[in-house]
């Protein structure tokens, strides 16, 4: 197989739409641009959300509640999933990033008691639930909540 030989998929290509070019082709006169009004001028140019002078929607739909820009939001990590850390290792942010278990190094993270675990670990986070704190001192680990 050469470069020349290559074509695109039977399909995946169109013919060109040639407007313009008298009424046999039946895209003359108006060049399948309809009568008057913004689109069928030359050179318009309208924003997507544009709805030709009528109330946007953006308007019409009523608002409701605020947003807190004091929001913390953490970052979840159930105790099933520290069963990945080796014995004894001290679990942080920054080694639950190193395991994948957390997307972002620099937000809270808080620990909650979805699972199981069966090692003794040194867990040192942003936020702990109450079932996450018992199962891990269960296990004989130790649960530190940096406040």
């Amino acid at each position: 197989m050469k470069l020349s030989d290559l074509k695109p998929a039977p399909g995946a290509t169109h013919r060109v739409k040639r407007v313009g070019r008298g009424p046999g082709s039946g895209r003359g006169g108006t060049s399948g641009r309809g009568h008057k009004g913004q689109l069928a001028r030359s050179g318009t140019n309208h924003r997507p959300w544009f709805e030709g002078g009528q109330m946007p929607i953006q308007r019409r739909v009523p608002k409701r509640g605020f947003t807190n820009i004091f929001r913390l939001e953490y970052q979840p990590v159930n105790v099933g999933q520290l069963a990945r850390m080796p014995e004894g290792s001290e679990v942080t942010a920054e080694t639950l990033y190193a395991n994948g278990l957390i997307r972002k190094r620099n937000r809270p993270v808080k620990l909650l008691g979805d699972g199981e675990v069966a090692r003794a670990l040194a867990v040192r986070v942003d936020a702990c639930s109450a079932k996450a704190r018992e199962l891990i001192e269960k296990a004989g680990g130790t649960v530190e909540v940096a406040v």
